[in-house]
């Protein structure tokens, strides 16, 4: 019996190895478990606002006019399938298009470009978001 009391205790005891790791995983899972419920709790849950800027920078190159934009979403919750779409007119439609943002989330911004045959200052631009989806 003497021998079994003593297998116990030594198996029971952990070696400071042991002591450092279980420590180090114990911290990790309780930052992600604060991290998760601070997420929950604080997290901004606004639908998205999203807004189309336009840079006034206009290149030409080939004969063609780059029309670049900022597309930002000020909302807190991410949008998916954003629609732009820009309409060149001057009375009538001149020329339109439309680009396709795959994923925007919250406080996010992305840039990209229209490309028109005619220079924009040549009628009215209009930039917007024509549409998007909810992940």
């Amino acid at each position: 019996m003497n021998k079994e009391s003593l297998n116990k205790s030594q198996s029971s005891s952990r070696s400071p190895a042991e002591w450092v790791s279980f420590s180090i995983a114990s911290l990790i899972l309780a930052i992600l478990f604060g991290l998760v419920a601070y997420r929950w709790f604080n997290g901004d849950d606004t639908p998205p606002i999203l807004s189309v800027t336009i840079d006034p920078n206009v290149r030409q190159v080939n004969g063609q006019f780059y029309v670049p934009f900022t597309i930002t979403n000020k909302g807190g919750r991410t949008a998916e399938s954003i629609q732009v779409i820009a309409e060149l007119t001057d009375g009538d439609l001149k020329e339109s298009g439309e680009q396709q943002v795959d994923f925007l989330s919250g406080s996010e911004v992305q840039e990209g470009a229209f490309v028109f045959s005619h220079h924009p200052k040549e009628g009215k631009l209009i930039v917007r978001v024509a549409s998007y989806k909810l992940p």
